[in-house]
């Protein structure tokens, strides 16, 4: 049984390997691949996940609205002066929550969001840590690719 299964994997990694040259084909040319990869723990695959399922950044008005869209903000129960925090919300794309925890599992170890895990994970837990990390670095995502955005709408304008 373990040699039907091995030589099943075997016959898949052909197919795997055409799909991550197309993957890898379709993100080298573009901008917004580049601009993403900069961000610690975010790789192509994670920026190509990132790009299709936020797809166009500007119906997003903040990062605040984004990271809601994605379930990456807490649920909130209030009735006058008590207020209530719990989980994430989960509703959105759950890929994008999954890719963005991965990719937050190795920016947690960077520099830039070493002081902010270790504060969290120290006051709420690991994971809770990890999740605000993935909020910390949609939003960063989010301001990466509306800055890009705005550079190509400058690029398509008339000069007056």
């Amino acid at each position: 049984m373990v040699d039907d299964l091995l030589h099943v994997m075997d016959a898949l990694q052909v197919p795997i390997d055409a799909l991550d040259k197309q993957l890898t084909a379709c993100a080298r040319g573009d901008p917004a691949v580049k601009a993403l990869t900069t961000l610690p723990g975010v790789g192509t695959l994670t920026a190509l996940v990132i790009i299709t399922e936020v797809g166009d950044i500007t119906r997003f008005p903040s990062a605040r609205k984004l990271a809601a869209w994605a379930g990456l903000t807490p649920t909130v129960r209030a009735s006058d002066l008590t207020v209530h925090q719990g989980h994430i919300s989960k509703q959105g794309s759950a890929w994008l929550r999954w890719i963005l925890c991965e990719a937050a599992q190795t920016a947690k170890r960077s520099p830039a969001f070493a002081d902010t895990y270790q504060a969290i994970a120290a006051r709420r837990g690991k994971p809770i840590a990890t999740t605000a990390i993935a909020r910390k670095l949609l939003t960063r995502a989010f301001h990466l690719l509306r800055a890009l955005r705005a550079d190509q709408d400058q690029r398509k304008r008339p000069p007056r």
